[in-house]
């Protein structure tokens, strides 16, 4: 849904993580399938969390089961009361953005609450994905400033107008959505000078925030992504509690790690 809801979870749980479902091989147990492993995962952090993030890539390289085990681990989380961000990082235009619109921010067996989106294509490789959210109460980030080391080979080039290309997306994505309510912003914590920028050129848009932990952003370098009353921006960790012997206990170190620096 919008992301309202996510705020509500987020302040009901006091609690800014995402956890991201990204199931390796090596991560399945003896016996278990990617269902099991995504449900084992859910169970552990669903009292602590309020979204999780499954990323379609990993599923998507089973084959159709893994298919299976995606809308499965999709319909599981919803059950539990989470809010889903479908990780699929779509981008394209006209009927095949329509499609990909319907697949993730449906009503089918995949559809969630939330999508990651490539902007790059320009606002037609975005209009259908919020046209679809907009009908089902839903959201989408788009990628502005990603986390990546050569995310500035295209993202920080600078326009014509003096600004950097992540600045010109933001911007347009602004234009779009100008309540910030549909379209949020993913922007990386290995990046904090941009992410502090953005989030003042955009107080209203709300931030999905990734590479904190195993890349190595920490609770301070994202700060800096939340409004002054610790709202708007959610953090994403996937390795640091999914390959934890303790997920549950992982999922509150992090909870507890962020807000040491945004609940004073």
């Amino acid at each position: 849904m919008s992301f309202t809801r996510l705020q509500k979870l987020i302040n009901e749980k006091n609690c800014r993580i995402v956890v991201g479902l990204d199931p390796r091989p090596n991560m399945l147990r003896v016996g278990e399938t990617l269902f099991s492993w995504g449900k084992r995962i859910i169970d552990a952090v669903a009292e602590i969390v309020p979204a999780v993030k499954p990323q379609a890539a990993f599923y998507e390289a089973a084959g159709i089961a893994g298919i299976t085990a995606l809308s499965e681990t999709v319909q599981y989380a919803k059950q539990r009361g989470l809010y889903v961000i479908m990780d699929a990082k779509r981008g394209d235009i006209g009927s095949t953005a329509e499609a990909y619109a319907e697949a993730y921010l449906g009503i089918g067996e995949l559809g969630c609450d939330c999508v990651t989106v490539n902007p790059y294509l320009g606002s037609d490789g975005i209009k259908p994905f919020l046209v679809q959210a907009e009908s089902n109460d839903g959201a989408l980030f788009a990628l502005v400033k990603t986390s990546n080391p050569s995310s500035g080979e295209l993202q920080d080039v600078i326009t014509d107008s003096g600004k950097p290309v992540y600045i010109r997306t933001a911007s347009m994505l602004g234009a779009l959505d100008a309540s910030g309510e549909r379209i949020g912003f993913v922007v990386g914590a290995t990046y904090p000078e941009q992410l502090a920028e953005l989030r003042a050129m955009f107080p209203k848009s709300f931030f999905l925030v990734p590479g904190y932990g195993a890349q190595g952003g920490t609770a301070a370098s994202v700060a800096a992504a939340f409004s002054a009353d610790g709202s708007l921006a959610i953090v994403n960790s996937s390795r640091g509690i999914i390959t934890a012997d303790d997920p549950r206990a992982a999922a509150v170190a992090a909870r507890d790690d962020i807000n040491s620096v945004i609940c004073k």
